[in-house]
């Protein structure tokens, strides 16, 4: 529901009411009242339906929307509004809004002891920002993510409908204050209410976009190449995953695959010495790509760098636009013909404004590209004196573009292939969760970027991973224990079997665990798309109401169950108790531990209580055999938990249409342990096994009314069992 309302200085409010807790609030110049914000002029915002039970209300000296549980005041002469709960306590008091010269300036009080999170991969140190100054400004390594969105420990959130550059000062200039100055020149914000930041996130992203289901092969290991690597290159390393026995699913390439390197037209092609006769080899399924993807079970990726004006295409969708006629010179009788300057000269050559940038990507995906790595490099550049296709500048551009990049890709993917798209890169802006995975660019594997996933998972984004130290134990542990995992070699070395047999076997019980961890990964990851609740959680996710987890910065949750940590041997546990997966020793939750990790491992993974953790069998990629086996790790607690498994073809968009298999596992400790396996009949008949951990050894097991033999590790105090079928399963 919307209304509009004048206030002073000659300046428009429009307010709006959605349902479940998101108001908008728009204030501008009366010369700027039919300006709209690029997020808005491309679609990248769905508002959800309007609140059928808002009230608007007014008198001559201010205005309020009551909604839901919030009331919002705006002063007709300020402009400045005042958000409050139904108990009649303050959220948020703004303080001042000014425009001048083209920007807007608004301030806002800080309560005492609040703080935010947000913004995006603009720091690299910290997570919390009182005290702190954020620009959202994308920018090459040092900010490839940036999202003026911002949670607060209050229980509010503000998104600035934006693509322009904001400054935001969170309470560095003063501590009892915090602004912004935004470049748009207007004042138009989203509101979000929520007690926790978990609501505030499914808000946020159910106007931004929720992440959609990626197919199930990425969440296996990634090798990519040296940039310098041949057509033999490829092959040999492809085989070497196999014969060491490390499962890897996918293998790509680096632009050493150009002909020209670092090509940013739509004419690039294989390098001629490197990838020979590709053309001629494609007729007959005997290229390199065939022989690792139908030989050995592979995915293929392919790198990509951008300076493309995508907004010609998104012109043409908006207006439906026929290509432009070209311009034919004008020629006199009798007059001498010289085309170069008869026609127009267009200072972007890179851009071809009747061709979509995806349509010549079309040749590489019927060599058997999967996906395209699209690589930061100069997309992340400021362009001070370009504008685009639309009319826009970079001001308003610069952080719009890798949305519509990755949009139109996706898009084009999906209607060329009819197969899920996967879009790789490190850069975005708001909404980007909604289209693609990320790496953290040139940022290593180290503890600070990790602060950077921590940061873009405060703004909806948990589909990520790093450039894996793959000769490091420590981020080894790191690379594969992420939502992807993949091993970069671009200028390096780092392939397994260079590094001894010692990281050899490290390599392969760390994939060979991933792959085993895939049906649980996947099955979070359907979650995500549904909740907006990301893969990766940074512990005050979970534990908000934990003050000590807002320092923590070594540890995270990887879905609900697992908790990681990495590089030091110090652990802190939130509530709870957490079963060391290494050794089987419990901890006891709020506490403080030194726990060395194992001489053959690289850090410290831990089982939450109350976890149901599906293990599939190893695979050297994804559709070597069926998953017609899981084993079921259990840590029963005192709460009842439930997990639901989630399976479906892994390629295809067949699960929107209700193609796909759940299995619902309900689990409850009282004077026994009870598991619930309740598949619901479209899925395959498979078998069933559990580990569950127990305090002291059971009695008996029973299935579906049955005795059942089972097995008891006195030492990791673990009870095995293969199950005769799901059903009901009793622990006495």
């Amino acid at each position: 529901m919307k209304k509009s309302f004048s206030l002073a200085h000659q300046w428009n409010l429009e307010l709006s009411a959605f349902k479940d807790g998101i108001l908008r609030l728009r204030i501008a110049p009366r010369e700027r009242t039919g300006q709209i914000s690029g997020l808005e002029r491309y679609g990248f915002l769905s508002e959800p339906e309007d609140d059928p039970a808002a009230e608007f209300s007014e008198d001559s000296t201010s205005i309020t929307l009551k909604s839901g549980k919030t009331f919002l005041t705006i002063d007709r002469k300020t402009g400045c509004f005042q958000l409050k709960n139904t108990i009649g306590e303050i959220l948020l008091e703004q303080n001042g809004l000014e425009f001048a010269n083209g920007k807007t300036i608004a301030e806002f009080f800080t309560a005492e002891e609040e703080d935010w999170v947000g913004f995006g991969d603009v720091s690299r140190e910290h997570c919390f920002y009182r005290g702190s100054r954020v620009t959202t400004w994308i920018r090459n390594v040092q900010a490839y993510i940036t999202v003026p969105f911002f949670m607060s420990t209050r229980g509010y959130a503000i998104l600035l409908n934006t693509t322009h550059r904001v400054n935001f000062d969170m309470g560095a200039t003063d501590p009892e204050k915090f602004s912004f100055t935004d470049r748009s020149g207007i004042f138009d914000i989203y509101l979000f209410i929520a007690p926790d930041f978990k609501g505030l996130l499914g808000l946020y992203t159910e106007l931004t976009g929720r992440p959609k289901l990626p197919p199930v092969w990425s969440f296996g290991l990634w090798h990519i190449c040296n940039n310098m690597v041949n057509a033999r290159d490829v092959v040999e390393e492809a085989y070497r995953y196999r014969e060491l026995g490390i499962p890897c699913d996918v293998i790509g390439l680096e632009p050493g695959w150009m002909k020209v390197s670092y090509d940013f037209s739509t004419e690039k092609d294989w390098h001629p010495e490197r990838f020979p006769h590709m053309r001629f080899y494609a007729r007959n399924d005997r290229t390199f790509i065939d022989a690792i993807k139908k030989g050995m079970g592979y995915h293929f990726e392919l790198w990509l760098c951008t300076e493309y004006d995508y907004t010609f295409e998104e012109e043409r969708r908006r207006r439906s636009d026929q290509p432009a006629e070209r311009e034919e010179a004008i020629l006199m009788d009798d007059e001498e013909f010289d085309e170069m300057p008869a026609s127009s000269r267009r200072l972007d050559h890179w851009t071809k404004p009747d061709e979509p940038w995806f349509e010549h990507l079309k040749k590489f995906i019927d060599y058997g590209v999967d996906f395209f790595k699209e690589d930061a490099s100069c997309l992340v550049n400021p362009h001070p004196d370009r504008h685009y296709g639309n009319g826009m500048n970079d001001d308003e551009y610069h952080n719009l573009a890798p949305l519509l990049d990755m949009r139109q890709v996706w898009e084009g993917f999906a209607k060329y292939t009819n197969r899920r798209p996967f879009i790789f890169t490190p850069c975005g802006s708001t909404g980007f969760q909604a289209w693609a995975a990320t790496w953290t660019g040139d940022t290593g594997s180290r503890m600070s970027t990790l602060c950077g996933m921590f940061n873009t998972a405060f703004s909806g984004h948990g589909l990520t991973t790093n450039d894996m130290g793959a000769n490091v134990k420590e981020a080894v542990h790191f690379g594969y224990l992420l939502p992807l995992s993949q091993i970069n070699n671009y200028a390096c070395f780092r392939m397994p079997w260079l590094w001894g047999p010692d990281f050899v076997k490290l390599h392969r019980y760390y994939s060979s665990l991933r792959s085993r961890l895939i049906p649980y990964l996947y099955s979070w990851m359907r979650q995500a798309t549904r909740t907006g609740i990301p893969l990766l959680l940074p512990l005050p996710l979970e534990f908000q109401d934990d003050g000590r987890c807002r320092t923590v910065m070594n540890e995270y949750l990887l879905g609900r169950d697992l908790l990681v940590s990495i590089y030091e041997p110090d652990v802190y546990f939130p509530r709870g108790r957490w079963k060391d997966y290494w050794t089987g020793k419990v901890y006891t939750g709020s506490s403080e531990q030194m726990i060395p990790w194992p001489e053959n491992r690289g850090g410290g993974l831990y089982i939450r209580e109350g976890a149901i953790i599906p293990f599939g069998p190893v695979m050297q990629y994804r559709g070597e055999k069926p998953v017609d086996e899981l084993e079921l790790y259990l840590f029963p607690g005192p709460e009842k938990t439930e997990f639901e498994y989630y399976e479906d073809d892994g390629v295809s968009f067949d699960y929107l249409e209700g193609k796909y298999s759940t299995t619902l596992i309900r689990m409850e400790k009282t004077d026994c342990v009870t598991v619930e396996i309740i598949p619901d009949g479209k899925g395959c008949v498979r078998k069933w096994k559990i580990c569950a951990a127990l305090d002291t050894a059971p009695a008996s097991l029973e299935c579906n009314g049955s005795e059942t033999v089972f097995q008891w590790d006195e030492v990791r105090h673990e009870l095995t069992a293969d199950l005769p079928g799901p059903g009901t399963v009793i622990i006495r």
